[in-house]
């Protein structure tokens, strides 16, 4: 292909895209720059995925935790100390004893052993030790121990994100057909764990002449807003390869409004320590869906 023949190929590309790319509304703009703004400051809070550096999961019985490689649970970090204490599972209980000079906190006040309420407690014990937040989580059968470090390198050195040109192509209109009754949905997370989501119904619309469909779930049964768990072509390619997540409103009338370019990455793309579910095969497209995050490629990902 001679150059000049090259060249007008590319710039014929470049003009069809520029086309195609309809920017968005003022208005639009504007409520997806505030949208983004909010998630990089979710993402960057004391309690965002960045400050994650630790997960464990309790065998019975006692469970020290420190950085001593002589501890049932290590944490090799720079701020943790040689034993922090021990963590006593029973059944499915847990109970945290201090270790002598250990300066453990729980809402500013000093503890010395304290009964773990869990994350599906909703209001989780959270303790402290230094830049240390340390607390128990429950995931299907197991229970074990998340930690966070608020000097977390991924989060001292977050590199921010990146986003498809926004388009209103990619605001859709789609047809909400509900399961009656709902329906239980098999969801498997990133470490091989099982659980049943609730689902109200499915999202059907319309791309470029072909008709998909996507299964919403209720993460709660009060919730007000669906959330999808998607795949589609882009995925392990701009996007991150496990898919992306969405939160969508309640279908009025048989009708939603789906704005893929809000479309995020999982916790997962940002820390080896969550526990993200992956979308349910039905929700994995034959579509690029050239919208929302891109694939995050920050502190060691």
């Amino acid at each position: 292909m001679s150059r000049m023949l090259r060249a007008l190929c590319i710039a014929l590309l470049s003009w069809t895209t520029c086309v195609c790319a309809t920017p968005l509304a003022p208005e639009q703009s504007a409520a997806f720059d505030q949208w983004r703004t909010e998630r990089v400051t979710h993402l960057r809070d004391e309690d965002g995925w960045l400050t994650l550096v630790g997960l464990f999961w309790f065998k019975e019985g006692q469970n020290t935790f420190g950085r001593d490689p002589s501890n049932t649970l290590v944490l090799d970090n720079a701020s943790t100390p040689a034993r922090l204490g021990s963590f006593e599972l029973d059944g499915r209980d847990v109970r945290f004893t201090a270790a002598a000079g250990a300066n453990i906190s729980n809402d500013g006040k000093p503890v010395k052993s304290i009964e773990m309420q869990p994350d599906s407690s909703g209001h989780p014990t959270v303790l402290s030790a230094g830049s240390l937040r340390f607390f128990v989580i429950t995931r299907s059968n197991k229970i074990g121990l998340r930690v966070r470090d608020l000097n977390s390198p991924a989060r001292t050195e977050f590199k921010g994100l990146e986003y498809f040109t926004p388009s209103r192509e990619w605001i859709v209109n789609a047809r909400f057909e509900p399961y009656q009754p709902y329906k239980r949905i098999p969801i498997v997370n990133i470490l091989g764990m099982r659980q049943s989501m609730q689902s109200p119904g499915a999202l059907v619309f319309q791309k470029d002449g072909q008709e998909y469909r996507l299964d919403t779930v209720l993460e709660d049964p009060d919730d007000k807003e669906l959330f999808i768990m998607f795949a589609d072509a882009t995925s392990a390619h701009e996007t991150y390869g496990a898919g992306r997540f969405m939160y969508i409103p309640l279908a009025r009338n048989g009708q939603v409004t789906v704005d893929f370019n809000r479309a995020y990455n999982p916790p997962c793309a940002f820390s080896d320590f969550a526990t993200c579910p992956l979308p349910p095969p039905q929700n994995r497209l034959k579509l690029r869906v050239d919208a929302g995050e891109k694939k995050y490629v920050g502190h060691q990902h």
